[in-house]
């Protein structure tokens, strides 16, 4: 913080202290969320109105505002309040992603009978989706931090970020690249399988899991039980497969040293 935005009266120093409880960041989350499923009801789906999209957006805003009102530069340092938090909510993204394997378990005799094919085809996404990711990246003029924030996109978000982060990306970043993957797939969905022509129920739950991560996977469960379980697959499988291979790409193409 800056020495000017040290000179806080007491009424703001204890407001401070109160933003910098682990109930702000919660209350915060839960708010600007429930505020995007709202919006996405009376949007009538619209994807942009998308709980998770919005909440984040939401909730940078208001931590920005907060950040002007106390006059505090750079504006990010103040976001450091909502950790103790955001944090707490974080931890439960990692039961959340092991929950995937409830859906899996109900159609497990697909996996059972498709599961080389499956593992085939997501290994060799993957490998095209990161030629693709550092090739256009490049031809845009992004540094090697900003390509490395974007290479582990394929996993779900708290998987993707800390990977990112070992390869010398950032994080935040990651985790906003993930949520827009996973927003456009959910509004896009009806027309990529349309487009791609993935009548079959495996191929278009690996799709939409792969590319959509856990919003993706609800949209495939809408159109059934084997493309969610696909979907499920997909998003368990495609982040123990980034975080092997991504490293290595990374390393491979001088993005890491």
């Amino acid at each position: 913080m800056t020495a000017a935005a040290t000179n806080f009266t007491a009424t703001q120093l204890m407001l401070i202290k109160f933003l910098g409880t682990p109930i702000f960041g919660i209350c915060l989350s839960i708010l600007v969320f429930l505020l995007g499923q709202w919006l996405f009801k009376i949007g009538k789906g619209f994807f942009l109105f998308q709980p998770l999209f919005v909440g984040m957006v939401l909730g940078i805003f208001v931590l920005w505002c907060i950040a002007q009102i106390f006059k505090v530069t750079p504006a990010f340092v103040f976001t450091s309040l909502y950790w103790p938090g955001g944090n707490i909510l974080f931890w439960f993204l990692n039961p959340a992603t092991i929950a995937f394997a409830i859906p899996l378990y109900k159609r497990n005799d697909i996996v059972k009978k498709y599961w080389f094919e499956i593992f085939i085809s997501l290994i060799i996404g993957l490998i095209i989706s990161l030629f693709l990711i550092f090739y256009v990246s490049k031809a845009l003029g992004l540094n090697n931090p900003a390509i490395a924030s974007l290479l582990p996109q394929a996993a779900t978000t708290v998987i993707a970020m800390a990977i990112s982060g070992a390869i010398g990306g950032t994080p935040a970043v990651t985790a906003m690249a993930c949520i827009l993957n996973a927003v456009l797939i959910y509004a896009l969905a009806n027309w990529l399988l349309k487009i791609f022509r993935l009548k079959e129920p495996i191929g278009a739950g690996l799709g939409l899991g792969t590319a959509g991560h856990t919003v993706g996977s609800a949209k495939a469960l809408q159109l059934g039980s084997i493309q969610g379980a696909m979907a499920a697959i997909a998003v368990v499988i495609i982040s123990i497969v980034v975080d092997l291979v991504v490293p290595t790409f990374a390393q491979l193409m001088g993005i890491m040293k």
